[in-house]
């Protein structure tokens, strides 16, 4: 069984005619978007958003039609999935590197569905680093007020290159202390100069879908 296959198609129970539809990035979101275009292929109409150039190309490679910002007064509904959920449904989200646009849509939408497999439920967040979109300009600088806020951060490389976002921006992924105030983290974090956004989503999700493995692994829709 693909547990990410699935609880990424059941997404698509909440996308109707007509809707407006955040694309998220990652690998459980790959097959929403694969069961969308094929939607589509049967005859929905919907327009997305994508959240990512990584989404934008899958997009076009289903052939599900894409629209920007410009054109729209709201999203109906966003789709994404995370790298950390607690119980209280607050996401770790950008391992991806695409959180600041994430975030954007997420906020932007009526309705914000994560998708994720129950490897991703943890009992508090943190175990994951978490991503901070930073601007070059200045890094040294951000990172040092990043460290007085407790956290350990580490600027993201590939292939011995910083890590470059969608946006040509920095990811530093942080250790967080133990036990944090995570809405003041949150809030201190994008008070210092240099930082972009954050990938803590605290008090978005409405909508969780993944699966119950103490249950035959069920689908299980929980709501904010």
């Amino acid at each position: 069984m693909n547990e990410k296959k699935e609880v990424g198609e059941k997404a698509l129970d909440y996308i109707k005619d007509g809707m407006v539809v955040g694309l998220g990035t990652g690998t459980t979101v790959f097959y929403s978007l694969t069961k969308l275009g094929e939607l589509v292929r049967k005859g929905l109409s919907i327009k997305g958003i994508p959240t990512s150039k990584q989404t934008e190309n899958l997009a076009n490679e289903f052939g599900i039609p894409l629209i920007s910002f410009s054109e729209v007064k709201q999203i109906d509904v966003a789709i994404d999935g995370a790298d950390e959920v607690d119980p209280e449904l607050n996401l770790i989200k950008g391992g991806g590197g695409a959180l600041l646009r994430e975030k954007i849509i997420a906020h932007a939408a009526k309705t914000f569905i994560v998708v994720a497999d129950p490897d991703k439920n943890v009992a508090k967040l943190g175990s994951f680093p978490l991503p901070v979109e930073v601007l070059p300009f200045g890094l040294e600088l951000t990172k040092k007020k990043i460290q007085e806020l407790g956290l350990i951060p580490h600027l993201r490389q590939v292939q011995g290159d910083p890590f470059r976002t969608d946006n040509g921006n920095y990811i530093l992924d942080c250790r967080i202390p133990d036990k944090p105030n995570l809405k003041e983290l949150e809030r201190e974090l994008n008070l210092i100069p240099g930082v972009m956004e954050n990938g803590l989503f605290l008090g978005m999700t409405d909508k969780y879908i993944t699966l119950d493995r103490n249950k035959d692994n069920s689908i299980v829709v929980r709501h904010r």
